[in-house]
Formats: C-alpha cells, sequence, structure tokens
C-alpha cells in the first residue's frame, strides 16, 4: 500500500469507529456503570469479534452470509435479539434500582468482566452488516500483487489497534465521570437511556435490508 491508502485507510477506520452503533452503547455504558475495566473488557470482546469476521470475510465465508438469504435473517434475528435482550436488561436494573440510596461500587475483576468481553464478542459476531461491510471495505485495500487472506489479516489488526485506542480513549473519559454517574439516580437514568438506545439499534437491525 502506498502512502496515500495507508491514509485513506486510517482516516476511514477512524470515522468508521466514531459511528454510533451497539459498540459505542456497550462500551459508554459498561464504563460509566462498571468503571473503565468493565470498559475495557467490552472493547476487547467488540474487537474480537471484529477480528474473527475479518478474517471470515478473507476466507470466503462472509460472502456466503451477505449471499445467502437464510444466513442473513438468521444472523440479522440473533443480533437483534441480543441488543434487544441487553435494551431490556437494562430497563430492569433500572427498575429494580428505581428505590437504591447507595452508590453502586465499581464492579471487581472476575465474572462481571468476562460477561462484558462475552457480550461484546456476540454483539459483534451477531451483527450481519459487519458480515456484509468487511467484505466491501478491505478488498479496495489489498494490491493485486499481494495475497487476500494475510493482506487483509493484516489491515484487520490495524483497524483493531486503531479501534481499540479510541474505544479505550472513549471509556476512560466516561469512566472519569464514574462515581457520579453511578450515584443512585444518574445510574437510573443511565441505564434506562442505555436499554432505550439498545432496543432502538436492535430494532433499526430487525427492520435492515442488506
Amino acid at each position: 500500500m502506498d502512502l496515500s491508502s495507508v491514509a485513506t485507510f486510517v482516516l476511514a477506520v477512524v470515522l468508521i469507529s466514531a459511528s454510533p452503533g451497539p459498540a459505542m452503547a456497550l462500551i459508554m455504558r459498561r464504563a460509566a456503570l462498571r468503571g473503565f475495566r468493565g470498559g475495557v473488557a467490552t472493547v476487547l470482546g467488540l474487537e474480537l469479534g471484529l477480528y474473527l469476521w475479518a478474517l471470515a470475510a478473507a476466507a470466503g465465508f462472509a460472502a456466503l452470509v451477505a449471499a445467502s438469504e437464510t444466513a442473513y435473517l438468521v444472523l440479522k434475528v440473533v443480533g437483534a435479539g441480543v441488543l434487544l435482550w441487553l435494551g431490556v436488561k437494562a430497563w430492569r436494573t433500572a427498575w429494580r434500582d428505581r428505590d437504591a440510596q447507595a452508590p453502586e461500587p465499581v464492579a471487581q475483576a472476575g465474572a462481571s468482566s468476562w460477561r462484558a468481553f462475552g457480550e461484546g464478542v456476540v454483539v459483534q459476531l451477531a451483527n450481519p452488516k459487519a458480515a456484509v461491510f468487511l467484505l466491501a471495505f478491505y478488498p479496495q485495500f489489498v494490491p493485486a500483487d499481494r495475497p487476500l487472506f494475510a493482506t487483509t489479516a493484516v489491515l484487520a489488526l490495524a483497524q483493531v489497534a486503531i479501534e481499540t485506542t479510541l474505544y479505550l480513549a472513549l471509556g476512560a473519559g466516561v469512566a472519569r465521570a464514574g462515581r457520579w454517574l453511578r450515584r443512585p439516580a444518574v445510574r437510573r437514568r443511565v441505564e434506562a437511556v442505555s436499554g432505550t438506545v439498545l432496543v432502538g439499534l436492535g430494532l433499526r437491525v430487525a427492520a435492515s435490508s442488506r
């Protein structure tokens, strides 16, 4: 890749990362309510899912998803279901904590971090739009004389590195206000708003077409 192609690739990845969507909603919710560590786990899960989709695109599996009505529909239903489940879960938490008085402590390492990591992986892998997008995105930057799979794997690593940096910065910024965000009244509003956003994204995925 020449310098102009590299610059175009980096700019495209930055713009993609900055676009509002399930990834950003998950990161902000986790970092706000579970601290920076929870945000890190979510970011790592999302980026692992992204990298797996990139490898699938290079291997041709993503092309099957993009071409098959059934495969696309299954992934769309699963993706929408995951987002709706997370959104309803946030609503239930907001309702359950309506009488809480004490700020919620930051979760310690362990099950909570693994749960956040798993949510990130599942949300990314259950997103059929990721398959279609990556299938169209990477070939534009693979030189004709380079092997498709190996070059795509390297480009995907670069995208993961850029997105991880940007998302960790976002998570750190949100987490800095964590003590205030975990005050009972504020926490309920965060859960309610994030639940609404996730449900809205789930409905958008369910109604989307290729």
